[in-house]
Parts: C-alpha cells; sequence; structure tokens
C-alpha cells in the first residue's frame, strides 16, 4: 500500500511539472512574411544534398549485408 501512494504521488508530480513547463512557455514566433520568408526559397536553405547521400549508401550497406547474410545461410 505504501508502494501504491508513493508511486503515485510520483506519478502527480511529475504531471503537474510537465503541466507548469508546458504553460510557462511563451508564445510562439510571428510567421514569417510570404511562402519563403523573404529572401529565402521554400523551405529554407537546410542542405539535403549529404544528408540524401549518407542515407542512401547506409541503405545500401544494410541491404548488401542482408544478402551477405541471407547466402551465407543457405551455403550452410
Amino acid at each position: 500500500m505504501k508502494k501504491a501512494i508513493i508511486s503515485l504521488i510520483v506519478i502527480t508530480l511529475i504531471i503537474i511539472v510537465t503541466a507548469f513547463t508546458a504553460t510557462a512557455a511563451g508564445p510562439p514566433p510571428p510567421p514569417p512574411g510570404g511562402p519563403g520568408g523573404g529572401d529565402q526559397p521554400i523551405g529554407g536553405a537546410a542542405p539535403i544534398g549529404s544528408g540524401l547521400v549518407i542515407l542512401l549508401s547506409m541503405g545500401a550497406a544494410y541491404g548488401a549485408k542482408k544478402v551477405y547474410d541471407m547466402r551465407k545461410r543457405l551455403e550452410e
């Protein structure tokens, strides 16, 4: 019974702290003017080229490993 009361108090405190921190945040900034935000293109100036290459190479390596493991298992 004592363990249940302590866990209920801890959960209640976590909920109260979370509620206070969520309401203590300031208002969001105003939206930028226009679809691109002025001089920036839509989507900002995020460099996605190198991230895309990394993602594709990791996917290819993962696929090659799966094929290698499958062939190795078939040979056994």
